[in-house]
């Protein structure tokens, strides 16, 4: 996939917002929290990078084309310098399941006004 087209596909995520942050990196968030940015070519925090699931963090940073993602690898975030290097449905299941993991963190009141869980009320019985 190419940036244009990962931004495409942030953007069409449900309640994913989008700004331009830090010398034009886009950033996506959800719930007002980060799960990918989409950096411009040679910026330091490398052209893609997102939320990484903490059990899986250490085998992806280290495997080929990704690195730990600078300023956020504490956090578990990896980058991908070449996105061309995944395919379009590697590349896509990693953005989803980041979104999915910020998403899953929000307080559930937020999850709710988002859409992104039931609201509990709706499905009581009567």
């Amino acid at each position: 996939m190419t940036p244009r087209q990962i931004d495409r596909f942030c953007a069409s995520l449900p309640a994913a917002t989008r700004t331009v942050q830090w010398e034009g990196v886009i950033v996506f968030k959800v719930g007002g929290k980060m799960f990918c940015l989409i950096a411009p070519e040679e910026h330091s925090i490398g052209r893609i990078s997102f939320k990484s699931a903490p059990e899986h963090y250490d085998a992806l940073s280290r495997s080929p084309g990704f690195r730990p993602a600078p300023y956020l690898a504490r956090a578990k975030w990896v980058s991908v310098d070449d996105p061309s290097a995944l395919t379009d449905i590697e590349m896509k299941a990693y953005v989803r399941r980041a979104y999915a993991l910020i998403a899953a963190a929000l307080p559930k009141k937020k999850q709710r006004e988002l859409a992104l869980a039931p609201n509990s009320r709706d499905h009581a019985v009567r």
